[in-house]
Formats: C-alpha cells, structure tokens, sequence
C-alpha cells in the first residue's frame, strides 16, 4: 500500500523520526555542536532538511536510499533538532561549513547532495564553494533570490508542520523553550538570503537536479524553470500531486526522483 500524506495530518500527529540502526555524534564548528547520523554504505548521499525541522524529517528516504547501496548521512542544522547555535545571525554560508565539518569527521572526500527547502540553498552554497567536493545536488524547493517565492501565505498544511516543528523543538533541543526566538532567527535569514546572481549560478560546475513540486506554497514554477535554464547543464524535474513537503507528503514521488538523480551521477 503507497504511503501518502497531503494533508500532513499524520506527520501533526505523530511526527518523521530516524529508523533505527544509524551511528551519530556529534562534531564542533565554528561555535556549534553539529549532531549527524550515518547509516549504511556505498556511494554517500547527504540529506539537508529545511528551516525549523530537524533530520527525522527524512524518515521516508534513509531507508530506501540504504536499500539502493548508498551511505546516508542526515545533519540536524545548526540551531535545528539536537544541534546547537552560537549567536551570531544564521546564514546558509555557514551551515554549509557544518556540513563540510560533518563530512571530514566522516571521513567523506565528497558526497552527493539532497537538499530540501533551507537544505537545498546550504547545498547550493557547497556546490558553489567547493565543487570538489559536491558529487551533485539535488535542489528541491527553495529559492536563491527574493523574486522566486509567492506571498507567504498561512494554509493548514503549512499550519500542521508548524506545529509539529514546535513540538519537535522541544523535545530535542538542548534550549526547549527557545523556539519563538529560534524561528525569528531562521526566518529572518530567509527573508533576506540567499541572493544569487544569474552569474553566480553560471558558475556552478557540479550535476544538479532542480525538482519543483506542482503545488508548492512558498516557490513559483517559473524560478525553479529559471535556475534549471540558468544553472549549466540542469535538469528540472516536476513532482505531481504534492507541495513544499513532498518527502513526507508522497515518499515514493519524492524517492524515485531521488535514486534517478543518484542513479544519473554513477553512470
């Protein structure tokens, strides 16, 4: 039976956490604690959750991605889930050192990328700044100015994965009752980054697979059309049926773009 969940009644509800079986720690940059799991082996794919979620928030794609002879490691970002922020202002440039941090104590040399919402944008800014070690990316539903996203716009769907972050936040998070401030930080980061040229984005010398879903609150079509035409050698993929959440709306969507896009790096 096809798991789905459009509405994110489930994930309100119950939440996404890990499977069992991953090995985490913890790695210090910069002023944070960085918490990561790694889980399985093979070819490494590194999954970047959005703003105010945490790593669980993959629980749909560790497993498959296991199964297809991938090593998966998830990162809570910096200020997110289990890990731990300094106070300056975030930034998508520095999240994107957390990463690199993960993946030298991992002993990673390079890896590809599956970036989802603030994840993609840290993906984005790896790949600009160190292709060497960007295999690919995968840039799903994010922008890279602030021409490309709608009006915000409160719906339920937005409303329920909010408030299963709060929750979530508390549970995890080593400051449980800092949320309000935590999610000021993250949206004004988002509000005011990332600001890629056309130029900027002209440079980047790595695979990447811009995926849009069809009904995505926050980013237009035409932008996610944009960056694939402007990006050199991009694809641009459409995910039918879901929105901003697709991998915890419709896993097997999601997924099967996924390992295509993996799938298309290995060749």
């Amino acid at each position: 039976m096809t798991f789905s969940d459009d509405e994110l009644k489930h994930f309100e509800a119950v939440g996404a956490e890990l499977p069992p079986g991953g090995i985490s720690a913890y790695v210090e940059n910069d002023g944070a604690q960085i918490w990561h799991a790694s889980f399985g082996s093979g070819l490494p794919v590194i999954l970047l959750h959005g703003g105010l979620g945490h790593a669980g928030n993959w629980q749909y794609q560790v497993q498959p991605l296991v199964d297809a002879g991938h090593q998966v490691v998830v990162v809570d970002s910096r200020g997110h889930g289990r890990s731990s922020r300094d106070e300056r202002p975030y930034s998508y440039a520095l999240m994107a050192t957390d990463v690199f941090a993960v993946m030298d104590a991992l002993g990673l040399k390079r890896a590809a990328v599956v970036g989802w919402s603030d994840g993609a944008c840290t993906g984005l800014i790896m790949a600009d700044t160190a292709p060497e070690r960007v295999s690919g990316l995968l840039f799903f539903a994010c922008n890279v100015d602030d021409g490309g996203t709608y009006p915000f716009e409160m719906t339920p769907v937005i409303d329920r994965c909010f408030n299963r972050h709060v929750k979530d936040y508390g549970r995890l998070s080593a400051t449980p009752d800092g949320f309000q401030a935590f999610a000021d930080a993250v949206g004004l980061m988002q509000r005011t980054q990332p600001n890629l040229t056309a130029v900027q984005l002209e440079g980047i010398r790595v695979p990447v697979t811009v995926a849009q879903a069809e009904h995505d609150e926050f980013i237009r079509p035409e932008h996610a059309a944009y960056l694939a035409r402007t990006i050199p050698g991009a694809q641009l993929v459409k995910l039918p049926g879901v929105s901003h959440f697709a991998p915890l709306q419709r896993p097997e969507v999601f997924n099967a773009e996924v390992l295509r896009f993996l799938g298309g790096l290995a060749e």
